[in-house]
C-alpha cells in the first residue's frame, strides 16, 4: 500500500493522486526488514496450523490468509519482543496466534456486515457461505488458543484471551450502533477500542510479557498498540469514502451500503441541515444507499469537514501512541514503530 489515490486534505476536499502521492514518504518497510527472519517462521507456522483433514477448512482459511494482508499485528508482536530483548521462540508462536485471531474476526465480520469483498477478493462467505465462514473462523480461534497454551506463558494467554473477549463485546456493541445515527462519538470510540484497538494493544503487549520486562515497559507497549489501533481504524473510516477499492481491498462506500455508522457519518449528520439529516436517515436507516446517494454522501462529508476531522482525530491518537514510546531507548526498532504511526495516518492525507 503506497498512498491514497483519492486523498483527503485538511480542508476536507478530495484531490488527485498526482498532487499528493509524493507527500507520503513513510512506510512499514523498516519494520518489515527488522522482523523478516522471524516473520518467515510465523508464516510457516500459520500454514502448518491451517491444515485439517476437513478440506474446506484450509480452503476457506487460506483464501483470506493468502490474500495479501500486511500482517501488521504479528509484525508488531515480533518487533516488541525483539525490542524487549526476548531471545526465545515463543514470540513467533504468539505472533501466529495474533494473526489467527485477526483472520477469525475478519471472517466473522464479513458475515455480520454482509460484505462482498475483503482484501480485493470475494469475501469467503460468498464463495463458501456464511456457515463455513463462521465455523472456519471458530477453528482459527481454537488454533490460536492452542498455540498460546504451547508457549506456557499465562501472562500472554491472559492478555490475548481477554482481548478475544473484548473484541466479541465490540462486535455486539456494533450491532447496537448499526443504522443508529444517534450514536455518540464516545460510544463509537468505545466500539473501535474494542473491535480494533484491543488486538493491536494485545499484540504489542505480549512481546514484553514473554521477555519478562517491567510493568511500566509492558504498559508503554500496550498503550502504543491500542492508540495506534484507534488511529488506524479512524483512517480506515475516512478512506471508506475518500479512498479507492485498490487501497481498501473492498468497495468504496461499503460502510454506507451496509448501514454502518462510522465517525465521518456521525460528524456530517450532526453538522447537517434538517434536509441533510433526513437524507442520512434514508441512506443509513432505510437502506436507500444507491450510487446517487453515495455521491451525495461524499459531498456532504467534504462540505462538513467530516473526513478531515476524522483524520485529525487519528492524528491525535497517533500522537498518544508516539508519546507512549517516548521513555523507551532509541534504536532501529523504536524508529520503525514510530514510522508505523506515520504510515497509518498518511494513508488518509
Amino acid at each position: 500500500m503506497s498512498g491514497v489515490v483519492v486523498p483527503i486534505n485538511k480542508a476536507g476536499s478530495r484531490e488527485s493522486a498526482s498532487q499528493n502521492n509524493s507527500a507520503a514518504v513513510h512506510s512499514v518497510q523498516s519494520l518489515v526488514e527488522l522482523v523478516r527472519g522471524d516473520m518467515e517462521k510465523v508464516n510457516q507456522l500459520i500454514l502448518s496450523k491451517t491444515g485439517s483433514q476437513v478440506t474446506m477448512i484450509p480452503q476457506v482459511a487460506n483464501h483470506l490468509i493468502d490474500s495479501g494482508g500486511k500482517r501488521l499485528r504479528p509484525m508488531l508482536t515480533i518487533a516488541t519482543a525483539q525490542m524487549s530483548g526476548y531471545k526465545g521462540s515463543h514470540h513467533v508462536t504468539l505472533a501466529a496466534s495474533v494473526e489467527f485471531m485477526h483472520t477469525a474476526t475478519l471472517l466473522h465480520d464479513d458475515v455480520v456486515d454482509n460484505s462482498d469483498m475483503r482484501r480485493g477478493k470475494l469475501a469467503a462467505r460468498l464463495v463458501w457461505g456464511n456457515e463455513a465462514s463462521v465455523l472456519v473462523g471458530d477453528f482459527l480461534l481454537g488454533q490460536a488458543f492452542r498455540m498460546m497454551v504451547d508457549t506456557g506463558s499465562m501472562g500472554a494467554l491472559d492478555v490475548l484471551s481477554h482481548a478475544a473477549t473484548i473484541i466479541a463485546e465490540g462486535e455486539v456493541m456494533q450491532l447496537s450502533t448499526a443504522k443508529n445515527l444517534e450514536t455518540t462519538e464516545d460510544e463509537y470510540l468505545t466500539v473501535i477500542r474494542s473491535k480494533t484497538a484491543a488486538l493491536f494493544g494485545a499484540a504489542c503487549e505480549v512481546g514484553p510479557i514473554i521477555a519478562e520486562r517491567e510493568p511500566e515497559i509492558i504498559s508503554a507497549f500496550r498503550s502504543y498498540g491500542a492508540n495506534l489501533g484507534i488511529a488506524f481504524q479512524l483512517v480506515d473510516d475516512a478512506l471508506d469514502f475518500g479512498g479507492t477499492s485498490a487501497i481498501l481491498g473492498k468497495n468504496v462506500g461499503d460502510d454506507l451500503r451496509e448501514g454502518k455508522v462510522t465517525l465521518p457519518i456521525l460528524l456530517a449528520y450532526r453538522r447537517g441541515t434538517d434536509d441533510e439529516r433526513k437524507f442520512w436517515k434514508q441512506a443509513i436507516e432505510e437502506g436507500k444507499s444507491d450510487d446517487t446517494a453515495l455521491k451525495r454522501a461524499m459531498k456532504l462529508l467534504v462540505d462538513h469537514n467530516a473526513l478531515a476531522d476524522t483524520i485529525a482525530r487519528a492524528v491525535h491518537y497517533g500522537k498518544i501512541a508516539r508519546d507512549a514510546l517516548a521513555p523507551l531507548p532509541a534504536g532501529k526498532h523504536k524508529d520503525a514503530l514510530l514510522e508505523v504511526i506515520e504510515f497509518c495516518i498518511e494513508r488518509g492525507l
